[in-house]
């Protein structure tokens, strides 16, 4: 036998302890940043979906889709404000989030899941009532005070209506779900896909919930590369949000970690989906890769 042989199958034979931990437990994925974009990542974040599988587990889908907002926003000529991170969302800016989200994005993933052998379902939180939703407030900081702002339709989570996800899981589909949720009078609201995800996550009791982002994980000191942090418990998170060391665009991520160990997922995990196979060295390498934020 080869040494690229033998190579090959101790990894496999590596991988088999974590096989056998996770065979039939659910894991939630949320799909977004450079791994969206970039064709070569898009086929290898399918393919470790598809592997896990495979393999026996039960993946669900969460994605985002902002660029492709921004974008299908600037043809049509409007301008994108964004408000505490929230994109300033009118009547016409959410029909047009839920087109690109739910009939671009959305049909393209499942198509691709469905090309690769796996039987994928798309939903919006719409369908069957999947994401119950109410209508978020930004918080703004105007001379030392704080005041909430309405920046139209964005949501938050009210309620996940776990009987379909299960339904579709049990009957052997990956359920994909764009992140618009439907209000009291029927209306859509545009949601933060992280806490879509982490919400899904809790109400589902996910083994675990990944976070796919575009950066290797959480620092002590961004400048300072020696400074990873591996493995964050729920407070640490909490103090390192409050004294600022996690700032910006990873505030939502971190918060959405923290909601979903609340509501009740096992795991979280923040890695770098610029990374090729980042879902599957998380999931079947003892280091795994990114930051863990845990109970």
């Amino acid at each position: 036998m080869s040494f690229l042989a033998e190579d090959k199958a101790s990894v496999l034979v590596e991988a088999l302890p974590y096989i056998k931990h996770f065979y039939g437990k659910t894991i939630v994925i949320k799909y977004g940043g450079n791994a969206m974009i970039n064709d070569e990542l898009k086929a290898k974040v399918i393919q470790d979906i598809v592997l896990m599988k495979f393999v026996g587990m039960r993946p669900v889908i969460v994605h985002g889709g902002g660029p492709d907002i921004t974008e299908f926003l600037k043809k049509v000529g409007k301008e994108t404000e964004f408000v505490s991170g929230l994109r300033v969302t009118d009547e016409e800016t959410v029909q047009i989030a839920e087109m690109v989200l739910v009939g671009k994005i959305n049909t393209e993933i499942v198509s691709l899941l469905n090309h690769n052998g796996v039987k994928a379902v798309g939903l919006s939180g719409k369908d069957a009532e999947l994401i119950k939703a109410q209508k978020h407030l930004a918080v703004v900081h105007e001379n030392g005070i704080l005041r909430k702002v309405d920046i139209g339709f964005v949501g938050d989570v009210k309620k996940i209506n776990t009987e379909i996800l299960n339904d579709l899981l049990d009957q052997d589909y990956i359920p994909v779900i764009a992140p618009i949720g439907v209000g009291e009078g029927n209306e859509s609201y545009n949601i933060n896909a992280d806490y879509v995800a982490a919400e899904v996550a809790g109400a589902l009791e996910a083994e675990k919930l990944l976070l796919l982002t575009d950066i290797e994980g959480i620092y002590r000191d961004y400048h300072d590369k020696s400074t990873f942090i591996s493995t964050l418990t729920q407070q640490e998170a909490r103090n390192m949000i409050h004294d600022g060391t996690i700032a910006g665009g990873m505030i939502p991520k971190v918060e959405a970690c923290l909601r979903s160990l609340e509501a009740g997922a096992g795991k979280t995990h923040i890695i770098d989906g610029r990374q090729p196979h980042s879902l599957i060295l998380e999931v079947f390498t003892p280091q795994g890769i990114g930051t863990e934020v845990v109970k």
